[in-house]
């Protein structure tokens, strides 16, 4: 039989039950287990009735005591295996600091849908990714699922929280765009020419050029650009874990793309081509001599974080529109459709594996753009 308990949390009211769930055959103790989390009282007896009728069917007393934290590991052991070490990195981290703190200790049976709506909703206060760390929570509880380990997946039908940036009006659109329009563009470029190192110029010319993400491009070799036919070959990224530095394949298919380069960008990397010959020719230890594109002065590959830096700091000082580095490649598709591209064109450019990803860039397009729409119209419908 259960027992039913009220109690009190910085949401309100709650209710819980403990039930009596046999004896462990490994210490020969009776066991019970708690489960909180319940709005009404009639909740927690629906669910200490399935618990009972769980019991009875077969559920072992182990599966009882696994905790969250047992499962993940267990899930993590296996998924670990078959995903890039970046990938494996940023999981980690998101379970490190957002889920197991919330999940890990608890028992995996004894969670409850409004508990993980709870967890969700602190969540989504605090960082804008909750829905990656809602997907992230609920490949564990379907790995339970399929385990037999649980009967039902208590982060189903769990919502997201609409957040205050996404409620977006005319006061606030202007703060919250991550791309510049064409006249912020040149500004900028005009500022990393007279300011920057010509590597750095480069870097941030090409980022803005060809939207290549800048793991690309500090993972870029001399031999994947080919200057005669104008292409660049975008085939890996970099990747910086415990003071390592590794190259890695491409996520996907359609992020190994092979993308067309302008004149100007050309004579660029041919300029910054000769610049760095000459100064690996002073510096003999370089080891990745003549071999990686954009390099530190002493030839290792560069900190991922530097460009962030960077931008900031540019940012700051010259008062411009502030947007991240992902804001350029932003900026790049956004000014692609207005010199007219379709949107498969920048799907490709872009190496979108989900057309859908490109299809919310486009939504959000230049205000230019939507006037040049309207202008369309005018003259189409009075000829």
């Amino acid at each position: 039989m259960a027992s039913f308990q009220k109690y009190t949390t910085k949401q309100g009211q709650m209710w819980m039950f403990k039930m009596d769930t046999g004896i462990n055959p490994q210490t020969g103790k009776r066991k019970t287990t708690t489960r909180r989390g319940f709005k009404t009282k009639k909740e927690a007896q629906v669910a200490a009735n399935k618990l009972e009728q769980e019991l009875i069917s077969g559920t072992t007393i182990d599966n009882l005591n696994l905790t969250f934290g047992d499962v993940f590991n267990q899930w993590f052991s296996n998924h670990s295996k078959t995903i890039k070490q970046s990938t494996k990195k940023s999981i980690e981290s998101k379970f490190k600091k957002h889920i197991l703190p919330r999940f890990g200790k608890l028992k995996i049976n004894e969670i409850t849908r409004p508990y993980c709506q709870q967890m969700i909703n602190e969540i989504s206060q605090n960082i804008t990714s909750v829905n990656d760390i809602k997907i992230q929570a609920n490949q564990v509880f379907k790995y339970a699922l399929k385990m037999d380990i649980i009967q039902k997946n208590p982060l189903e039908h769990v919502s997201i929280p609409k957040q205050q940036k996404d409620l977006i009006n005319e006061d606030n659109y202007e703060n919250e765009r991550n791309y510049w329009k064409k006249n912020e563009v040149k500004q900028f470029l005009v500022v990393t020419k007279e300011e920057l190192s010509l590597r750095d110029h480069v870097l941030f010319h090409l980022l803005i050029y060809t939207g290549a993400r800048k793991g690309e491009l500090l993972a870029l070799k001399w031999d994947d650009i080919n200057f005669e036919t104008g292409f660049i070959r975008l085939t890996k990224t970099l990747f910086h874990d415990n003071g390592e530095f590794i190259f890695q394949t491409s996520k996907t298919k359609e992020s190994r793309r092979l993308i067309s380069l302008d004149t100007k960008t050309l004579s660029l990397l041919k300029k910054w081509r000769i610049e760095q010959i000459q100064a690996n020719l002073a510096n003999s230890n370089n080891r990745f001599k003549d071999e990686i594109v954009f390099t530190r002065d002493n030839g290792s590959p560069m900190r991922l974080a530097y460009l962030n830096d960077k931008l900031s700091s540019l940012i700051k000082k010259h008062k411009l529109h502030r947007i991240t580095i992902h804001g350029l490649r932003h900026t790049h598709a956004s000014l692609l459709f207005e010199a007219g591209a379709s949107i498969k064109e920048v799907q490709e450019r872009l190496g979108h594996s989900d057309i859908q990803m490109t299809m919310n860039i486009y939504t959000h397009v230049t205000d230019d753009l939507k006037e040049q729409t309207a202008e369309k119209f005018q003259r189409y419908i009075e000829l």
